[in-house]
């Protein structure tokens, strides 16, 4: 894979471990490092030997959002960097059969909260928190964070937060149901990876179509739904996980997914 400048990555096994690497700018998202993130996250998708992504920050902080200060001006406007550079990431994260953990420490604020928000499954250290800044500089929340906040919480909640300019604290956030897993500051990455190590043991094809339905089910109707679990069922009956699942539990023993 290409060498990178702002973010780094590595597998462990099949774990893919994506780092914005950024620290000094509290990993705030410059031209360059989206770019990269693009081209990463594109090659995760299409790479079948990874089976979970944990996307993470360096540092002190997660994502502190974009980068202000940095004085580029590489697209026309706001709404072209949000069509042509944020969106491809995040069509990468929600698009992609594998699941993804955001793994959050210190600050996932702006645009950052929103790539927490948008991934499967979300861990956050004791001290961390996200935060919709907007409203103190005249915009909105963007990288579709009103439908994100909206799905996740109701109206009245998520346009609360949307207009506050609140942190909201980990063990807030765990209530809320924008976090799955709250862990202390020093355990998250030992934590986040044992956990990522225990998703991938599971069947892949379950993962896959998991979060296909989930991911469509905002859209669909009870009904809707219940015949696409119907088919995906059919489909996966007799397929050689379903079998090593069946025979392992007979055996009572843990299945061996390929």
């Amino acid at each position: 894979m290409t060498d990178f400048s702002t973010i780094k990555f590595e597998i462990l096994d099949r774990i893919a471990i994506l780092t914005l690497n950024r620290p000094e700018k509290l990993n705030a998202m410059n031209f360059q490092m989206i770019h990269e993130l693009i081209d990463c996250t594109s090659n995760i998708l299409n790479d079948d030997q990874i089976k979970c992504l944990i996307l993470r920050g360096e540092g002190k902080a997660f994502c502190s959002g974009a980068d202000l200060s940095s004085g580029e001006k590489k697209w026309k406007d706001t709404e072209e960097s949000l069509n042509k550079g944020y969106w491809p990431i995040f069509n990468n994260i929600i698009s992609m059969p594998k699941p993804v953990i955001s793994s959050i420490r210190g600050a996932a604020a702006g645009i950052g909260s929103a790539y927490s928000m948008a991934c499967d499954l979300t861990i956050m250290s004791k001290k961390s928190y996200l935060l919709q800044p907007f409203s103190n500089i005249g915009l909105i929340p963007d990288g579709g964070s009103h439908w994100l906040l909206y799905n996740m919480l109701g109206y009245k909640k998520a346009y609360q937060i949307a207009i506050e300019n609140e942190r909201i604290p980990a063990e807030e956030c765990l209530k809320l149901g924008l976090a799955n897993k709250v862990v202390e500051d020093e355990d998250l990455e030992e934590k986040t990876i044992e956990w990522a190590q225990k998703i991938s043991k599971q069947s892949f094809q379950s993962l896959m179509y998991s979060k296909k339905i989930m991911r469509e089910v905002s859209d669909k109707t009870f009904l809707e739904t219940f015949k696409k679990e119907a088919e995906i069922q059919k489909k996966l009956s007799g397929s050689p996980d379903n079998l090593e699942g069946v025979k392992a539990f007979i055996e009572k023993r843990n299945p061996d997914f390929k």
